[in-house]
């Protein structure tokens, strides 16, 4: 079984070294590639800099476009999905994600945030299938469409998928572990737009799934 982690990033100079670090240290992960989805900082450079497979995308086409430029990548069988602005992540974390997938059915998990802060455990409990800490069987990717334009809806899409089919799958906790609010990115105003329009993205998914 090969595994490769795909970590999607936009604008994340200041915050993917942090990933990256966890990311390396776990040796169950045969290949690491991040996707720089037309960044406008040095993203890009970051991931290089640290003796990563890079891919940079000259024009930002959404999250599910840049994942899926990372699976079609690769011939891992096992995809490890991770964002970019995690605060806390450790390579146990990584590992836990990974272990119901070994040598079991389980074709796809999902890591739920916990005990980090109120607003990111509160949003998970809320709306667990919009957590972008993922572990998926390449088959699940291969019977999916649409996933290169869902940007934002990529993870309804795969748990509306995996719900309906009755693919087994199942949640992971990842405590003492949260990520940057696109508030905090942006400032409250232009973030505050950029969630209503990843909301968009996620119900335009819903709607076509």
């Amino acid at each position: 079984m090969k595994i490769a982690a795909i970590i999607p990033a936009f604008n994340e100079e200041s915050r993917i070294e942090n990933v990256l670090n966890a990311v390396k240290k776990v040796e169950i992960i045969d290949e690491i590639i991040v996707v720089d989805d037309g960044s406008e900082d040095n993203t890009y450079h970051v991931a290089v800099k640290n003796g990563i497979k890079a891919i940079r995308l000259e024009k930002n086409q959404g999250k599910g476009g840049a994942i899926m430029k990372g699976v079609h990548s690769t011939d891992a069988d096992t995809l490890v999905l991770l964002d970019a602005d995690l605060i806390g992540l450790t390579p146990e974390h990584i590992t836990d994600l990974i272990e119901p997938i070994l040598g079991t059915d389980v074709q796809m998990t999902y890591g739920l945030f916990s005990d980090g802060r109120l607003a990111t455990d509160f949003a998970q409990k809320v709306a667990p299938f919009l957590t972008g800490q993922r572990v998926v069987k390449r088959e699940i990717f291969q019977q999916l469409a649409h996933l290169e334009i869902s940007r934002f809806g990529m993870e309804v899409a795969l748990t509306r998928y995996v719900r309906k089919n009755n693919i087994p799958s199942v949640g992971v906790p990842m405590a003492n572990m949260t990520h940057v609010m696109k508030e905090e990115k942006l400032g409250l105003f232009k973030g505050f737009s950029a969630r209503l329009k990843m909301y968009w993205e996620i119900i335009k998914i819903i709607k076509i799934s």
